[in-house]
């Protein structure tokens, strides 16, 4: 799973103790500039509170685009920056190495229009999972939410664990998966959003499973903010998760047209030199809750698949200290 660096560990509660790690405060005491990592060509739920209005006095100061989820939410453990987003394994795991942060909204997911499935081609032999054993599939890294959704398909298939250890993961950039799989370098690899949907539009593909299919429509990531800086900044957080949860709902209510034209707008206005291309492609939210509340059974599930894997150890981690609801609206006012 996700391996922290002995380096990083060692930085960690340093940085976290060290306040708000050079975030920008006013003089109400209290921080009014979140710093955040962004995607290219891609909008987020931040970003789309703000342009919608939703953040009151809050402004948003990009640093950069993120590299990958586990890398996020330790820029935001670490006081780099002031949230980060990531799959809910990642959390757990970050938590487990004492990390002080708290996932306070989810912010992707999967459901009949968005999800991850697990391509072959169209005349491969392989039809189940064990049909996998001693086979390579392509995922874009490793310790995230593709590879806990794999493993946990080989489970429930009834693969035994030394079995499930001969499915060889093989890391490969998303852009790359596709024709991986149709030249044979790969027997099976991971297409999601617009890479699966254009993909599928070429042909000579076939689904062994998809993640929504195999788990039923879940979100299955969250954003993070350390806790001293939910404690020093009680009515920002409020502001910044109410916010956010507006903007999640917000997408999930309008049309599919609206939300493109506006991610559009974004893009155009932010001036990063950068492709609206992809966001044309956007389907839906993928988040299950509400506003982007989160229920206890999406960490539960990838804790007990971490304590099947020894990444940690029984009761090492609950599922109620990861996440709070308090912060958003419409959770009912209710926290964890």
């Amino acid at each position: 799973m996700i391996k922290l660096k002995p380096a990083l560990i060692a930085a960690l509660l340093p940085a976290v103790l060290a306040g708000c790690g050079g975030a920008e405060a006013t003089s109400d005491s209290e921080v009014k500039v979140l710093r955040y990592q962004g995607s290219a060509g891609a909008v987020t739920f931040p970003e789309l509170a703000a342009e919608l209005g939703y953040l009151g006095d809050l402004k948003l100061k990009w640093v950069g685009n993120t590299t990958s989820g586990p890398q996020d939410i330790q820029s935001a453990a670490t006081g780099q920056t002031d949230f980060g987003g990531a799959f809910d394994g990642a959390i757990i795991k970050l938590k487990a190495a004492k990390a002080p942060i708290k996932a306070v909204i989810g912010y992707y997911g999967s459901d009949k229009d968005t999800f991850n499935g697990y391509y072959v081609n169209e005349n491969s032999p392989i039809k189940t999972a064990r049909d996998l054993i001693g086979k390579r599939i392509g995922v874009n890294t490793l310790g995230a939410h593709h590879e806990a959704v794999i493993k946990e398909y080989l489970r429930r298939e009834g693969l035994t664990p030394d079995e499930i250890k001969q499915v060889q993961l093989v890391v490969i950039p998303p852009v790359n998966t596709e024709q991986a799989i149709r030249q044979g370098q790969l027997d099976v690899g991971t297409l999601g959003g617009v890479l699966k949907d254009k993909a599928l539009e070429r042909g000579g593909l076939r689904p062994l499973f998809t993640d929504v299919d195999l788990l039923g429509p879940f979100t299955a990531g969250a954003i993070v903010l350390r806790e001293d800086f939910i404690a020093d900044n009680p009515t920002t957080t409020k502001t910044f998760v109410t916010g956010f949860a507006k903007a999640v709902e917000w997408a999930q209510t309008h049309s599919r047209e609206e939300v493109i034209a506006t991610f559009e707008q974004i893009i155009a206005k932010r001036g990063r030199n950068e492709s609206a291309d992809t966001v044309r492609f956007w389907k839906s939210t993928g988040i299950a809750g509400k506003g982007g509340v989160i229920a206890e059974k999406e960490f539960q599930t990838w804790i007990d698949w971490l304590q099947r894997e020894g990444e940690i150890k029984p009761g090492q981690v609950k599922a109620a200290d990861l996440y709070t609801n308090a912060f958003n609206p419409y959770a009912g006012g209710s926290g964890s």
